[in-house]
């Protein structure tokens, strides 16, 4: 499948149990900052389990583009041959990102205090996602962009060629903006200070740490305090990239609520502020046990089992829990439908400017397929139907989102009627291997004339 290409109408219908062991992909957050910061280090950095989708592939041509030698050794093995911080040539063509805003507003970051300028793209949808969030503070180190009306792509940055360092608190909980100026701090004189009044996901700093940067996080009154001393050497690495909880959460929610299921998920991330959905499903009253705990490349991972949950019950998710879920509300919102009563989500106003607008995308697509649902900007309400009680028969469209076309697949599996999918292309952004995956488990998802 791939997000660039022709569409690809995909439709699913109720399935028998969901059986066997999911290998879902590396982790695409971590397979981003691996290549990155791989590319500004010195010495061969070595990666295993690197997630070969779209968006990250992308990535990996721009860290070519930015003067790094990146070599496949074979499925999930690359090493990267660094430039050291501050070492990016500048790029001779423009730099595509394809579908992806963590890679664009990383790369952004990581060469906006060097001394070049990039041109920078994307598909349809990424060139509507708003830049301004990144490109505000990159300009406080002396950064320049240049973009279409709102501050969109296509967009040409400017790097400071004498950048300051920076004391910036997030106006919002985003882990890609958070990073991007991380990364721009890298090459910036002193100290450069990111405060976050609520906790994003913490792979930048784990692995910056990794790699030989000198960073302090701190919990203090105004949030969570994370300095980072610039100009540092930062030493070629061995990353072992876990398996992604946003791309588990799939096969797990499908087989809580395909009757009969037991899956197994090995080598899951259970870092700390990923794991919101994990801990909001066990409050619905799922069967889901951790097993295995152990670390892998820095970061805490477990076999997940999963067993069918007849029982569901709606819950409310607190506005503080959004962040370590904000990739997993679209799926949440399908296990939301399965279930009995009302599952209020809070504090999703982040949904508004994903690949998609994730609430719209699916209260639409939901209310099709015979499910009520409420909204206002920063919440969405979904009434359950109970077990085997989603009518579906709809088609929905995925509007270029990996997640949304996921999620609809997914819920086909439980409706009365198959639910199809416009266009399941965008899923090779993230989970390229998500429609052989669950079919091996026994999932009736299948190509369609839509």
């Amino acid at each position: 499948m791939s997000g660039h290409d022709t569409p690809i109408p995909m439709q699913s219908a109720r399935s028998g149990p969901l059986r066997g062991v999911a290998e879902v992909p590396g982790d695409k957050s971590i397979s981003h900052r691996a290549l990155i910061l791989g590319a500004l280090s010195i010495g061969e950095t070595q990666i295993t389990g690197l997630l070969e989708g779209q968006d990250v592939l992308d990535t990996a041509a721009a860290m070519r583009a930015f003067g790094a030698t990146l070599t496949r050794h074979g499925p999930g093995e690359w090493s990267v041959q660094g430039v050291g911080v501050g070492g990016f040539a500048e790029p001779a063509q423009v730099i595509d990102c394809g579908n992806s805003g963590t890679g664009v507003r990383l790369i952004m970051g990581a060469m906006a205090t060097s001394a070049i300028s990039a041109t920078f793209t994307g598909d349809a949808s990424l060139n509507k996602r708003p830049m301004g969030r990144v490109t505000d503070p990159l300009a406080l180190f002396g950064a320049q962009a240049y973009g279409r009306a709102g501050g969109r792509l296509p967009m040409t940055v400017v790097g400071a060629a004498d950048p300051v360092p920076v004391r910036y608190t997030l106006p919002m909980p985003s882990a890609q903006v958070k990073s991007a100026i991380l990364l721009a701090g890298l090459n910036a004189p002193g100290e450069t200070v990111v405060i976050e009044p609520e906790a994003t996901r913490d792979h930048t700093e784990r692995m910056l740490r990794g790699f030989g940067a000198e960073i302090v996080v701190e919990d203090r009154p105004e949030g969570r305090v994370i300095t980072l001393t610039g100009q540092p050497e930062l030493l070629a690495q061995r990353v072992a990239v876990p398996r992604d909880p946003s791309s588990a959460a799939f096969p797990v929610c499908a087989a809580l609520i395909v009757p009969g299921s037991e899956i197994t998920v090995p080598g899951v991330s259970q870092n700390p502020t990923r794991n919101g959905l994990f801990t909001t499903l066990i409050e619905m009253g799922a069967d889901l046990t951790f097993e295995n705990p152990r670390e892998e490349g820095g970061e805490p991972v477990a076999d997940l089992r999963v067993r069918y949950s007849p029982g569901l019950k709606g819950v409310e998710t607190p506005p503080a829990r959004a962040a370590s879920m904000i990739d997993e509300f679209p799926i949440l919102s399908v296990v939301a439908a399965a279930a009995e009563g009302r599952t209020v989500m809070n504090g999703v106003r982040e949904l508004r400017v994903k690949e998609s607008d994730r609430i719209d995308a699916m209260a639409r697509g939901l209310e099709a397929c015979g499910v009520r649902v409420e909204e206002t900007e920063d919440t969405l309400i979904v009434h359950g139907c109970g077990a085997g009680g989603v009518p579906g028969g709809a088609l929905t469209e995925s509007r270029l989102d990996h997640r949304i076309a996921m999620s609809f697949l997914c819920l086909g599996l439980v409706a009365q009627k198959p639910v199809r999918v416009d266009d399941a292309g965008p899923i090779a952004t993230s989970f390229p291997v998500f429609e052989p995956l669950m079919a091996g488990l026994g999932a009736s998802i299948t190509r369609s004339n839509a």
